[in-house]
């Protein structure tokens, strides 16, 4: 089952848990994925965008190639507002910020992928944020990305000494990663209105 989080005659949007991949891999061992469980059930759904497999939170997937190609373009155009709820090491002193860090993907290392910061041969990746409450020895975050790179938040978070809690990539495994996809704000492909999906994080 797929805990089906938003639903109507044009899109659905489902609550992602961690360690699922949102469609299919490479290799049998990768077919269990948010795409097939939700074709189980409703047959006619499409994908839009992705998750990371560690990442939780709301994915959309279109139910018809028009809707697709609309929420698709929504995404392309940065027209979808995206905000993850991140739980990352150390204490951030600052309110507030952004991480203007390009981005690509390590060629050196191919399993698990990497992606990492390249001056000169990265790709325009920009991640505001904002301090929502500091721990211990922690602090909570909400990040606004501008760009979707894969990656793009837990290495801009790396980037700048506070790591995301629980990344087995780019900090010290754990229980889980903690970044969630909490709040998607977005206009309807169909009635043109605006639709903000927010679905609380876990942790």
């Amino acid at each position: 089952m797929t805990e089906i989080f938003y639903f109507d005659d044009a899109l659905i949007a489902v609550n992602k848990p961690t360690g699922l991949l949102t469609v299919p891999g490479r290799g049998a061992d990768k077919q269990d994925c948010c795409l097939s469980r939700l074709q189980a059930e409703v047959a006619d759904v499409l994908m839009v965008h992705r998750l990371d497999m560690d990442t939780s939170g709301l994915v959309l997937f279109a139910r018809s190639p028009e809707v697709q190609r609309n929420l698709s373009l929504q995404f392309e155009q940065r027209a979808v507002s995206k905000i993850y709820i991140a739980l990352v090491e150390g204490i951030i002193e600052a309110d507030s910020g952004t991480v203007v860090f390009p981005m690509r993907k390590d060629m050196e290392q191919r399993l698990p992928p990497k992606h990492i910061v390249d001056c000169v041969r990265g790709k325009k990746a920009v991640t505001n944020w904002a301090v929502i409450e500091r721990g211990e020895n922690s602090t909570r975050l909400a990040l606004f990305p501008e760009t979707g790179r894969s990656h793009q938040l837990r290495v801009h978070m790396q980037s700048i000494g506070h790591p995301i809690i629980g990344d087995p990539i780019y900090g010290i495994p754990g229980e889980r990663l903690m970044l969630h996809a909490e709040t998607l704000d977005l206009k309807h492909p169909i009635t043109g209105e605006r639709l903000k999906l927010a679905c609380p994080a876990p942790f």
